[in-house]
């Protein structure tokens, strides 16, 4: 983070930063790109660790709604992902990104529903940002990629954004620092394109560049099946149901969210709710999209404490009607208690059970 209050060396000059001008010929024959692939590079799971420190203000389109994604990295070779996350907790008022790579992590910080504050006006408004550590060998350096490619891919299929190479003509969803200082002003720095190829060259003979990182986007994107639809509304009715599964259930799928009017709505294992047909699960919420279907947000007991629901479509369930109260049940069970104890006084022969006999 440390790059966050220094300037930029000028010597490094437009034409060798900001230019990223690449061919795609280049970028097919990335030495860095073939490495990952042939050592099968898996990238690594986001950890997910929001400190509640940070602002939250939306982007200039509203909250959740990034227009693309930045890459950043430290230009501090002697920093860990560590200390940059502690650094960054303690200097949030002059600048903070949404997550952290290295070669063997990917650390989410901040909550990329809201803008972080990585490169200045109007850039902070638009993009979600995360940082690249500084590592220090070519399987570090080829993990990092794999990491900060992958994570890339991630941001863009969880917005809804496809890629695009921006830094051309500064109209796109994958951006460097250095095109948005280009495109849209607001910062003079450059990265990760200085240390992209200073690692590159040192670790695999071959200056790496963004338009090879650009590929390796688009490949981890691709691989991710994703298709991407407009969301539609929904009116979403509590109400205290209850159902049996359908044997139909088998034709579809159990989700996290309200499927096609939640963005981070996802399928779930139908194990999370040991199916089986003619179960009653319990419905808590209604939802009805403008598209006409009706969906259940179901629990898997009627007092269950969990926050964990999960939707399923309408024709998942069958036998909906409303769970019954237990109003007619305590009432019986609080007479039954009363005859008991009146009997049981009366057999004791107790003063106080003679005593209303007589009155009667």
């Amino acid at each position: 983070m440390h790059k966050f209050v220094l300037t930029a060396l000028a010597t490094l000059g437009a034409a060798g930063i900001l230019g990223l001008s690449t061919t795609t010929a280049s970028a097919a024959t990335s030495k860095v790109n073939s490495y990952i692939d042939s050592q099968d590079i898996k990238p690594a799971k986001v950890t997910k660790s929001i400190w509640s420190g940070f602002p939250k203000n939306k982007y200039r389109h509203g909250k959740a709604k990034p227009e693309g994604v930045v890459v950043h990295e430290t230009a501090n070779p002697s920093s860990t992902i560590y200390n940059e996350i502690a650094y960054m907790k303690r200097n949030y008022n002059n600048a903070f990104v949404h997550s952290f790579v290295d070669g063997s992590r990917i650390i989410n910080i901040a909550n990329t529903d809201y803008l972080a504050w990585g490169v200045g006006f109007p850039g902070n408004a638009r993009f979600v940002q995360f940082e690249q550590v500084e590592v220090h060998s070519k399987s570090a350096f080829a993990h990092e990629i794999a990491n900060a490619s992958w994570y890339t891919a991630y941001l863009l299929n969880e917005y809804n954004l496809k890629p695009n190479d921006a830094a051309y003509d500064g109209k796109g969803t994958v951006w460097s620092h250095g095109s948005v200082a280009k495109h849209l002003g607001g910062s003079t720095h450059t990265d990760p394109v200085g240390y992209y190829a200073s690692a590159g060259s040192k670790y695999f003979g071959q200056k790496y560049t963004m338009a090879m990182f650009y590929t390796m986007v688009k490949k981890y994107y691709n691989a991710m099946n994703v298709s991407h639809t407009k969301l539609v509304s929904a009116k979403y009715t509590s109400v205290n149901k209850q159902a049996t599964l359908s044997k139909k259930y088998k034709k579809y799928y159990l989700y996290n969210h309200l499927k096609g009017a939640n963005k981070n709505a996802k399928r779930q294992s139908w194990s999370k709710i040991s199916p089986k047909v003619g179960k009653t699960y319990y419905i808590d919420m209604v939802g009805k999209k403008s598209t006409g279907q009706t969906w259940y947000r179901i629990k898997p007991s009627k007092n269950t404490k969990s926050k964990t629901r999960y939707w399923v479509y309408s024709k998942n369930l069958s036998g909906v009607k409303n769970v019954p109260t237990t109003t007619s049940e305590s009432s019986s069970s609080a007479s039954s208690s009363s005859v008991a104890t009146a009997a049981a006084s009366s057999a004791s022969g107790s003063t106080t059970a003679t005593s209303s006999a007589s009155s009667n």
